[in-house]
């Protein structure tokens, strides 16, 4: 099977990788697909524009994960309403760090706010599909209960898709790691700040944290696998 280290394609053997691959322990986890990130409005309050054209390719990923009975899980940062778990307490690091390259973010104040329509999903969540609603800062393991739900489902290898590859999915995928889950991080399927930095954190994941395939791989290896 073909793997990218270091950003380099690599033909790896499957039975040696054999505990990463079994559909039946493994739960495709994709991460902020929502329009407080994706919206093109000048209002988007964390606008994550090279993620918009992962939607269409990340519906088309997740039927696929679902005709071969894959568990999916959707998670998305909420906060609440009053502002007190962020902004109106001790505020994410990013809202003080980010402006600082990007410039100041008009809207941000309203990101992730529960029942706000930037909470909206844009990829499809089918009543099947399971969700966290409660990543409240960038790892997707906190302070939510995707540790309990993982475990509860006895599942062992979480996949990764979603956005930013050096934020969120990066920082879940160490969350992963240190949780003991093997990690599968989709390198077709993430999109980072710009392509250096989404580049880096690929080149972290294959060094120390799991594997970085894409997608079209991953699912011909499922597909030749027992479930």
């Amino acid at each position: 099977m073909q793997a990218y280290v270091y950003e380099q394609p690599r033909e790896l053997s499957e039975t040696e990788f054999a505990d990463y691959l079994n559909p039946a322990t493994t739960a495709v986890v994709s991460i902020d697909m929502h329009r407080g990130h994706l919206d093109d409005s000048p209002d988007c309050p964390c606008p994550a524009p090279r993620a918009r054209d992962l939607v269409a390719p990340l519906d088309a990923f997740h039927d696929r994960v679902r005709a071969l009975g894959v568990r999916l899980i959707h998670v998305r940062s909420t906060l609440r309403a009053n502002g007190e778990d962020d902004i109106r307490g001790i505020p994410a690091a990013w809202r003080r760090t980010f402006p600082l390259h990007v410039g100041p973010i008009p809207n941000a104040d309203a990101h992730a706010i529960e029942g706000s329509r930037w909470t909206e999903w844009r990829t499809r969540v089918e009543p099947g599909d399971m969700r966290v609603d409660t990543k409240r800062r960038l790892s997707a393991f906190y302070p939510s209960d995707l540790d309990f739900l993982l475990r509860n489902q006895r599942i062992e290898t979480v996949v990764l898709d979603g956005g930013f590859t050096d934020c969120c999915v990066l920082s879940t995928a160490f969350d992963a790691n240190n949780h003991n889950y093997r990690v599968i991080v989709l390198r077709d399927l993430v999109r980072g700040t710009d392509d250096k930095l989404e580049a880096a954190a690929l080149s972290m994941v294959s060094l120390h944290l799991g594997l970085v395939m894409e997608s079209g791989e991953l699912l011909r290896v499922w597909g030749q696998r027992p479930h």
